[in-house]
């Protein structure tokens, strides 16, 4: 558009996440090891560098020790809490018993790992980026892939600012600013908007399993200091989910710093009964006698939700394209079993820079990155990855207990290095729901307000804020999907999946139901641009800026 300014670097970067702002590291430290100018920008939807970020987290420290040797003793908050307790609670309706810690490999038991705030590690990231002159644009929402006219990417454009919602420019309108790379490196994170589109226009996942994911809906409580164990990590399985046929997942309280703790609940979106409400598993698993009774006295003190990319490595596409790659849960490098993605999304941000790096120094520009790939092939991530890759399809095929025995005869024979002949395969996510009149109706207690809690009060939690006059980010490729097709056949699910409350259908009393779409409410957690039964929610970014506040998730 000839009204919009551009500006030229050799790496953009979409997206301030640990993948992104490890590239972006990786490739100024390079430069400077060589006495070279790199330029490197990292473009950010959130208001501030860690708003939109959600995780556990307990993050195996590796690729940190591996480009930034120092940083335990350079400031970083990940190092105050390391892990020194790990539990493993399979949970019935009223009690439990512990997994010993005998039955898994070694890789399982979070030796040598840290537990606190992902969002405070990216905030000490960017710090170290930004000493080493990275430029990061936090508030700027990329919004449009550019290409050039070989039909190579040539870097992206960011939304306009103060557009209506009916389209019209407002007073205050700006157009978006075009930012050119050599190359562009995508960290969006799961189900980026763009890495959609790159996925699509390159036909990069033709050759791999669909990608599958799971909803993480998460807490953070300060708990009465007497029942606080700094270091202690428990993971559950079992209640509530078994309770609902065709439905998998597990929760999580990790004791961090401050006298906090994080928990939340995972459920993989492969759940079939369409009545199933994420958010309404995790309020009800909190309700178990075990979790309970750490809670007690204490205060929520925030919230959010976040989708992840539950695929493994058969689901991971081609990671390159013409000038361009993805890295981080663009791709999707979370290792499940292990609960842990961080340390394999930072090294696949330090692969990818260090290919973009060479490619630049040769003089090179908006070609496909081949070493890349080619670093990923030889890298202990994708052996990582490889040792537990059918760890996901087999609890789902043989369900919690049966499965879980046998992903744990897989990981072990693959951790001695007897290499299972065979890799199972998954289903898209938004193929599995039942019809309403094949299953029950699922009865959620109500919240009581000082354990379980209604999600408008939640979505309140995580500050959530977007600009009400914008066009609506939520888009609907058919807008009579919802009532004529979804509504009939699954009593419309988005009523239930999503964790803000931002779909409803009202009307159904008088016989006029009607879809409303909340925008305001969004988390950006993007379950209903994947669970969607027929693909008809688009999720498109919103002006920079909106969306959560996390202070510390």
């Amino acid at each position: 558009m000839a009204d919009r300014e551009s500006m030229p670097y050799d790496v953009v970067i979409v997206g301030a996440g640990p993948a992104g702002l490890s590239a972006a590291i990786r490739l100024k430290q390079l430069a400077a090891e060589s006495g070279v100018e790199l330029s490197v920008c990292v473009l950010e939807k959130g208001s501030e560098v860690g708003a939109h970020i959600l995780s556990g987290a307990v993050i195996d420290p590796r690729t940190l020790d591996e480009f930034l040797p120092t940083w335990r003793d350079d400031g970083c908050p990940l190092a105050e809490v390391p892990v020194n307790d790990n539990q493993h609670w399979v949970l019935t309706k009223k009690g439990k018993f512990g997994l010993p810690h005998f039955l898994t490999p070694g890789f399982m038991h979070n030796k040598g790992t840290y537990t606190g705030s992902l969002g405070s590690l990216c905030r000490w990231l960017a710090g170290k980026a930004e000493e080493l002159g990275v430029e990061i644009f936090p508030g700027f929402a990329a919004a449009e892939v550019l290409f050039d006219e070989k039909g190579r990417v040539k870097g992206v454009a960011t939304g306009d600012m103060g557009v209506a919602r009916d389209g019209t420019h407002k007073a205050d309108y700006q157009p978006g600013l075009e930012l050119h790379a050599k190359y562009t490196l995508f960290a969006e994170g799961v189900r980026g908007h763009l890495t959609k589109e790159m996925i699509r226009t390159f036909e990069l996942a033709k050759d791999v399993d669909p990608q599958i994911y799971g909803i993480g809906v998460k807490e953070l409580w300060d708990i009465a200091p007497d029942k606080h164990e700094p270091g202690r990590v428990i993971h559950t399985q079992g209640w509530p989910l078994s309770e609902t046929s065709g439905s998998n997942g597990g929760g999580f309280l990790y004791h961090q710093a401050n006298g906090q703790v994080a928990l939340g609940f995972v459920t993989w979106l492969s759940y079939t009964n369409p009545y199933l409400s994420p958010f309404q598993e995790m309020q009800r698993w909190k309700t178990h006698p075990a979790i309970a009774e750490i809670l007690e006295g204490g205060k929520r003190v925030s919230y959010g939700a976040r989708a992840i990319s539950d695929g493994g490595l058969q689901s991971i596409p081609q990671l390159v394209f013409p000038g361009g790659a993805l890295i981080g849960d663009s791709a999707g490098f979370l290792n499940v079993p292990r609960i842990k993605g961080t340390h394999t999304s930072m090294k696949s941000g330090t692969m990818a820079a260090e290919a973009a790096f060479a490619a630049v120094q040769a003089g090179r520009e908006n070609d496909e990155l081949e070493a890349y790939p080619a670093a990923f092939d030889a890298s202990w991530v994708k052996q990582e990855l490889g040792v537990v890759r059918n760890v996901v399809p087999l609890v789902k095929k043989f369900g919690d207990t049966v499965g879980s025995g046998l992903a744990g005869v897989t990981m072990w024979l693959e951790n001695w290095g007897l290499k299972v002949p065979f890799t199972l395969h998954h289903k898209p996510d938004n193929e599995t729901l039942w019809r309403k009149d094949m299953v029950q109706p699922i009865a959620y207690p109500k919240p009581d307000g000082k354990l379980t809690f209604d999600r408008l009060s939640s979505v309140f939690l995580s500050n959530t804020n977007h600009e009400e006059d914008q066009p609506v980010h939520l888009t609907l490729r058919d807008p009579d999907i919802p009532i004529a097709y979804d509504l009939p056949l699954f009593d419309e699910p988005a009523q239930r999946y999503c964790p803000a409350g931002v779909y409803e259908v009202v009307g159904e009393d008088i016989g006029e139901p009607k879809f409303v779409i909340n925008a305001q409410n969004c988390v950006h957690c993007k379950t209903c641009d994947i669970k969607d039964p027929t693909q008809n929610i688009n999720w498109v970014v919103p002006e920079g800026g909106g969306g959560p506040n996390y202070p510390n998730m």
